[in-house]
């Protein structure tokens, strides 16, 4: 198919399409242009509808232009003009720019120019600027099988792993038809901050892929991983990949953003450093909690719209209040509940923002259930989130739903081994001693309690469970590491609404604390 848009730029109603990355651009609220993520397949029937503005295009044409050689379901056009609606219909008075006529095609109704590159300014050494966030271009993946039909696997894999990375609405993807201009070179990628490499090897009905992360800016290598499969569904695999990817690539580009705002000066910092900086010490130690509420709250008044600003400040006021470690818990709550209900406004379709106010407002007294939905929400945007898998087994924990706690901590662990997203094995560990499963949770709760030393209540569910294994020795013995915590090691109230649930923990933390003297 030759290049959309050949000959110039093609501009219709907001939307100006570059001829030479074959990106799509949408206009912004101050007159500019900003790159938009469009798939491939929806790019490709946008370029038929274009080059056809007016005119009735069947299914048969779209099928021999956008699908050759290929057997595909009809249902595939049908999805890819949908998206292409959802993007360009956006804020539409009436009516879709794309026409259906029934039993025949789709026609796009709107007036259609072509212009210079020069007179759109979107020249090569003019093109609009990134977004002010971290970006991302995902390269082809190398065909390693020495069989030219497994280009397209190779191809899949990468536009699946993009679609799952823009769901991670704090980082700019790079779209597939930009990097995939660049298929079979050696390029040096400069206009972006990470890029991601791999290649895909196929052996009978076995294939391997491998991926690596890098800092375009310095060149190193921030994470690197390979997954095996099965070609018996081949659907299936890529999905697979394509989350486990996204699960695993979240802390490692959050890990470097850290990084990268440590070294800035500190009377240079932005809303987004300060977040970054808090972000990092909230999972060093509970003791620099305080300290990273501060931070957020200096991020809140540059930016009081800031969403993931907010949401973590609600998070910190949380963890303050359960740890006992808040000078005026009844002050932090207040501040706490604020914060949250705050960042649900600012939230959008943010995932993060989402579960961590959720996880926050649930502790303050907001409806357990509609907490629950906003994190289904969540996941619903990015079922990659492992934190947001997290928080979901720990409303579900609250909830007395301890089954499928478990299966939320499993599912955290299993996107994300190496993130450090909070008590995961806490999760697992709680849900497994509220079903009195005593010898599971044990080895669960001892790492939770190893992972973090700091986190009160990992000790709490681990002195209850040994309590209730008659190990009263150990339970003892984690009471006395609780104690060099916080103080208090019987809560005056707990969030489980299950009562059985409450009267075990408790009952457990009464024994062992009864036991220690």
């Amino acid at each position: 198919m030759k290049a959309l848009g050949q000959g110039g730029v093609i501009q219709f109603e907001g939307f100006r399409l570059d001829p030479d990355s074959r990106v799509l651009f949408r206009r912004d609220k101050t007159g500019g242009f900003v790159p938009i993520v469009v798939g491939s397949r929806a790019l490709d029937v946008l370029d038929v509808l274009l080059c056809r503005a007016g005119n009735l295009v069947s299914r048969d044409e779209f099928m021999a232009a956008v699908w050759p050689a290929t057997a595909v379901e009809d249902t595939n056009l049908n999805m890819q003009i949908a998206a292409l609606r959802r993007v360009l219909d956006e804020g539409r008075a009436e009516g879709s720019c794309i026409q259906t006529i029934p039993g025949h095609g789709y026609r796009f109704t709107e007036p259609v120019t072509r212009v210079a590159a020069d007179a759109a300014v979107l020249t090569p050494n003019a093109r609009p600027a990134l977004p002010d966030k971290p970006s991302l271009a995902v390269m082809p993946f190398q065909n390693m099988s020495g069989d030219p039909e497994q280009e397209y696997f190779a191809d899949g894999m990468v536009e699946e792993i993009i679609t799952a990375l823009s769901r991670i609405r704090w980082l700019f993807v790079i779209a597939r038809n930009s990097s995939f201009t660049y298929k079979g070179q050696a390029v040096e990628v400069k206009q972006v901050r990470y890029v991601l490499e791999g290649s895909v090897r196929k052996a009978g009905q076995r294939v391997r892929v491998a991926a690596q992360l890098i800092d375009a800016t310095t060149g190193a290598h921030l994470w690197a991983d390979r997954f095996d499969g099965s070609l018996e569904d081949v659907f299936d695999l890529q999905d697979e990949v394509a989350s486990s990817v996204a699960g695993v690539i979240e802390p490692a580009l959050q890990a470097a953003e850290t990084v990268r705002s440590a070294g800035r000066r500190t009377n240079d910092l932005t809303a987004y450093d300060l977040y970054l900086r808090a972000y990092e010490m909230f999972f060093s130690s509970a003791q620099q909690i305080p300290e990273a509420l501060r931070l957020l709250e200096r991020a809140i008044a540059r930016d009081p719209h800031y969403g993931p600003a907010l949401a973590w400040a609600a998070v910190c006021c949380h963890r303050m209040c359960t740890d006992r470690s808040s000078t005026d818990p009844e002050m932090d709550s207040r501040k706490g509940a604020d914060f949250g209900r705050r960042a649900l406004q600012a939230a959008g379709d943010d995932p993060g923002t989402l579960a961590n106010a959720a996880l926050a407002l649930s502790y303050f007294g907001e409806d357990l259930g509609t907490m629950i939905a906003l994190v289904d929400r969540a996941l619903v945007l990015n079922p990659s989130f492992a934190r947001g898998w997290y928080i979901g087994g720990i409303l579900r924990l609250f909830a007395g739903q301890p089954d499928q706690a478990i299966e939320c901590g499993e599912a955290s662990l299993r996107l994300s081994p190496r993130g450090k997203f909070g008590q995961v094995f806490s999760v697992i560990g709680a849900g497994l001693l509220f079903s009195r499963r005593f010898d599971e949770a044990l080895p669960k709760l001892l790492l939770a309690t190893q992972d973090d030393p700091s986190f009160p209540i990992a000790h709490r569910y681990l002195a209850a469970c040994y309590a209730h294994m008659g190990r009263l020795d150990e339970a003892r013995e984690v009471v006395t590491r609780l104690r060099a915590i916080t103080p208090v090691v019987m809560p005056r109230a707990t969030p489980f609404r299950n009562p059985e649930h409450r009267e075990l923990l408790l009952s457990g933390l009464r024994r062992a604390a009864g036991e220690s003297g």
